[in-house]
């Protein structure tokens, strides 16, 4: 397991820019409560890729928990623009507009094992919600739909070893915090690309106005995703301008598989906030995280799962008694919801960019590599294009 310190370069520090006033962190942690925990895992280098193909791991767990280690149930919603992923509980949010514990990021063949640990944990702590029958607890009455999402990072990690265990998601979960989140090639986002440069993990907050209630909207992706033709920034068609960094595939993928079309990988985002909303309002602003994906030239392959969901942290008496209360009081009107849309757009524009810059090149299995982004091509050209931030 590897720990990675909090020294990001974000896109702001490299003059990218970027609208809309941004929490202290500007991360998904600038909702209240809301933890990120990683278990990064990194197993192998050059001398093993000669040895022995299966020591190549690239891979981790990402932990958000919505209110922290407590007891808690949120309202949620969800909105998929391609279904080519898996985002476990999904049929329990659908129904009941809500979900308890975290949500659990990692690679597509470890969803089981990431999400058995999940319960495992929960149930360890206590933190699973209850049944009650007048007033007093039932113990172990409750099922529960532990949230667990997924990308695929077989271009440079050796997904079919099934490396990742229970013990990686319990430090994820153990190690959550608030604060500053690291991003790029940790947790769940360790082995991914982003328009073909190496990508991962990302976050990104924006504060509202006073006038248009104060509230606070998180942003996290498990980015990887993206053509390297139409990745674009600020309109500036980065992708095409940026020379000497195309991943090297060695044609052959783990498995005797063929290198994937452009395009090829999934995106899953997870949205927090402390405006009290509805099930169906919190799924409304999922509708609007295409966009944000979209202004980066995202969004438009049928082999990437595009997946998203969101919850509200601000009814403290979202469990299943008290649903039908939550969602008929103390909900913003529709008609309010404009500056939360378009908080969303800005803050997963920036939280994919934000993985895409803080990512460093790594060499995966098969001598599979993908390169990081490179900063200083990156500001020359936005200059070029009157776009740089000085």
């Amino acid at each position: 397991m590897v720990e990675s310190p909090i020294q990001n370069v974000r896109a702001r520090d490299i003059g990218i820019p970027l609208s809309g006033r941004t929490g202290k962190n500007n991360c998904i942690t600038d909702v209240p409560g809301v933890e990120v925990g990683y278990c990064t895992v990194v197993v192998g280098d050059l001398d093993d890729y000669v040895a022995d193909q299966s020591l190549f791991v690239r891979s981790g767990v990402t932990a958000i928990l919505p209110r922290g280690k407590q007891r808690s149930t949120v309202v949620a919603g969800r909105h998929s623009l391609c279904g080519n992923g898996e985002l476990t509980g999904t049929h329990y949010i659908d129904d009941y507009g809500q979900f308890s514990g975290p949500v659990m990021l990692t690679n597509t063949y470890s969803v089981g094992v990431v999400r058995d640990a999940a319960y495992e944990w929960l149930v360890r702590h206590d933190l699973i919600d209850e049944f009650t029958l007048s007033g007093a607890r039932v113990p172990g009455a409750t099922v529960m739909y532990p949230v667990t999402g997924e990308t695929w990072d077989g271009m440079i990690n050796n997904g079919r070893g099934f490396h990742i265990q229970k013990e990686h998601a319990f430090h994820a979960l153990d190690n959550a915090a608030t604060g500053p989140v690291a991003e790029g090639n940790v947790g769940g986002g360790t082995g991914l690309q982003t328009h073909l440069f190496k990508g991962g993990s990302g976050s990104a907050s924006r504060v509202l106005e006073d006038s248009e209630g104060g509230y606070t909207l998180g942003v996290f992706v498990q980015a990887n995703h993206g053509s390297r033709d139409r990745f674009m920034i600020k309109g500036v068609p980065v992708g095409r301008l940026v020379v000497d960094c195309d991943p090297i595939l060695n044609g052959i993928l783990p498995g005797g598989g063929l290198s994937p079309k452009p395009g090829t990988g999934s995106i899953v985002v997870v949205l927090a906030t402390d405006a009290p909303l509805t099930a169906e309002q919190i799924g409304k602003l999922c509708k609007r995280v295409p966009i944000g994906i979209g202004l980066l030239g995202g969004g438009t392959e049928d082999g990437s799962g595009d997946i998203f969901l969101g919850f509200s942290v601000a009814h403290s008496n979202a469990e299943l008694t008290k649903a039908a209360d939550v969602q008929c009081r103390n909900c913003l009107p529709h008609e309010l919801l404009d500056p939360l849309y378009h908080a969303v757009v800005d803050a997963t524009e920036e939280a994919i960019l934000n993985a895409v810059v803080a990512a460093k090149t790594m060499i995966g299995i098969n001598g599979n590599t993908l390169y990081a982004l490179p900063h200083d091509q990156l500001r020359q050209i936005l200059k070029d294009h009157a776009r740089l931030v000085e």
